[in-house]
């Protein structure tokens, strides 16, 4: 039996089972299970060379956006009209079979968006390429789920179950929860509050079906048998979406105004070229781009060039910014000088660990190198040599 007939016989079992207390430690260890199966499943084929055929995409730019969604939804035609890259469009599914790139340039940034195949239900067993797009997608820093507004709700819970599959959390953050393997010592479970989903016993039977007699485990968040189960793969990718409904032309007003107030979506037509902009800064917004402007000593601020920092890619400290610039700049910083919105009073001096804000400016000051030389008491190094005996031996006074 293969491993895709083993996941869908435990689904069947799961669906058949009863939800009670009586059935939950039963649940749990079938939850983890399909876990291990999916794990199994994305794993290259043992004796293969290579990682297999794939999207070769360099990245580009200070950012990286996905287009996911169903064939025909409107994503090459969206590419072109934010990027100007040419995208083939048609009429008939599947129009475009591989990994398309273009720029978006936007408030002085690059922002790299790629165009995917559409993916079907199944992508996450490898139907329709859908393993090597989820795979980019993995790689970006937002993903932009293109829907159709005609089509019925059910296309967004079935692309969201099929990257839940692979591994992929959408608009979700890691949960509080500390694990660790050891040696030795058996099991320790702890929690700072209250737990409603999960229990000691739950717990040590999870850890069982992954073979870990011995590690630490300790609740900071009520979470669920799912959060426990993610921790322990560890290879869980948490990425922020944007839902993206398309074809708004075709529908009423009332059933855009409903999507439109459903959390993390924007509506749009490529058609009619409607609120395109809002897209935009709603992307920026998701994306969390820093912009920081630099400021030579004794010149005015550089804003035609900044160094764009994010939280996603290393961070929006003073440190990542000089780390940004040249690795060897962080031992040269006396103090920095902070203009902007993440400063209290101009210019603010800050140390390495001032977090940066959208649009501010910073001059560096570093530490001066010791000069050597001097005069008189001021003099600072002595020309003489350090041992006595190196010294050299006056004449002796004529008598």
């Amino acid at each position: 039996m293969g491993i895709i007939e083993r996941i869908k016989e435990i689904e069947a079992e799961m669906a058949r089972t009863q939800k009670n207390k009586a059935t939950e430690y039963h649940l749990g260890q079938l939850k983890a299970k399909i876990a291990k199966l999916r794990t199994q499943l994305l794993e290259p084929p043992k004796g293969s060379s290579g990682g297999g055929e794939g999207f070769e995409v360099t990245k580009f730019g200070h950012g990286r956006v996905a287009l996911i969604g169903f064939p025909s939804v409107g994503k090459s035609t969206l590419l072109t009209m934010l990027t100007g890259t040419h995208s083939e469009a048609a009429s008939y599914e599947f129009t475009t079979l591989t990994c398309i790139p273009g720029i978006i340039h936007y408030n002085d940034t690059k922002i790299q968006l790629l165009d995917l195949p559409g993916i079907i239900e199944g992508a996450s067993e490898g139907k329709g390429r859908g393993r090597q797009v989820i795979a980019v997608s993995k790689s970006s820093d937002l993903v932009l789920m293109v829907l159709d507004a005609s089509k019925s709700e059910g296309h967004r819970q079935i692309l969201t179950k099929e990257l839940e599959a692979v591994g992929l959390r959408l608009n979700k953050r890691p949960p509080q929860i500390y694990f660790k393997k050891k040696k030795t010592g058996g099991i320790s479970f702890n929690s700072t509050l209250p737990l409603t989903h999960v229990d000691e016993k739950l717990c040590y039977q999870i850890l069982h079906e992954y073979k870990i007699h011995n590690a630490e485990v300790l609740f900071r968040e009520d979470a669920t048998v799912d959060d426990l189960i993610d921790v322990i793969e560890g290879n869980r990718k948490y990425i922020k979406c944007v839902y993206v409904y398309n074809k708004i032309d075709v529908i009423g007003i009332d059933d855009v105004d409903k999507l439109a107030r459903q959390p993390n979506s924007v509506v749009i037509s490529c058609n009619l070229k409607l609120n395109l902009d809002r897209l935009l800064s709603k992307m920026w917004e998701e994306m969390g781009l820093v912009r920081v402007y630099t400021k030579p000593q004794g010149q005015q601020p550089d804003f035609s060039d900044p160094v764009v920092l994010s939280a996603d890619r290393g961070g929006c400290t003073v440190e990542d910014f000089c780390n940004h610039i040249h690795r060897s700049l962080v031992k040269d910083v006396k103090y920095v000088l902070v203009w902007g919105t993440s400063a209290r009073h101009y210019p603010q001096h800050c140390g390495l660990g001032h977090l940066l804000q959208d649009e501010d400016v910073v001059q560096i000051v570093k530490k001066k190198e010791k000069e050597e030389g001097g005069r008189g008491r001021f003099k600072s190094h002595s020309t003489a040599p350090a041992r006595i005996s190196d010294r050299e031996k006056k004449a002796p006074l004529k008598t």
